[in-house]
């Protein structure tokens, strides 16, 4: 499914840095993110590498890469931006999610 109203924007440097990610992938490899119930603010991002697509998936891409989101979790995301930080402290892929209440020290898990 590619909407027009995708849960997620994706900046320039985290397209970028997929793109890396899955250069020595198999053809069609693209980025699921997701989320879980547990961490330790209550819910948890997934982030996996897949070939594999659901028809209901929201795709979003960006500069040739290509994230993809089931709907459930589209709802937990929606008008999130996924990121890509290279800093001090390391690099990582990083959710801006304004519905998120509170996040953890770690960026992996937030409550709502």
């Amino acid at each position: 499914m590619t909407d027009t109203t995708t849960p997620i924007a994706v900046t320039a440097a985290a397209a970028k840095r997929i793109l890396f990610v899955v250069s020595d992938e198999p053809e069609g490899t693209v980025m699921r993110i997701s989320v879980k119930g547990g961490g330790c603010s209550g819910f948890s991002y997934g982030f996996e590498l897949t070939t594999e697509r659901a028809d209901d998936d929201f795709v979003i891409e960006r500069d040739g890469a290509t994230v993809v989101v089931d709907p459930v979790s589209a709802e937990y995301l929606a008008g999130s931006e996924l990121d890509f930080v290279d800093d001090l402290m390391g690099q990582a892929f990083k959710m801006k999610n304004p519905q998120a209440t509170a996040t953890c020290g770690c960026g992996t898990s937030f409550a709502m």
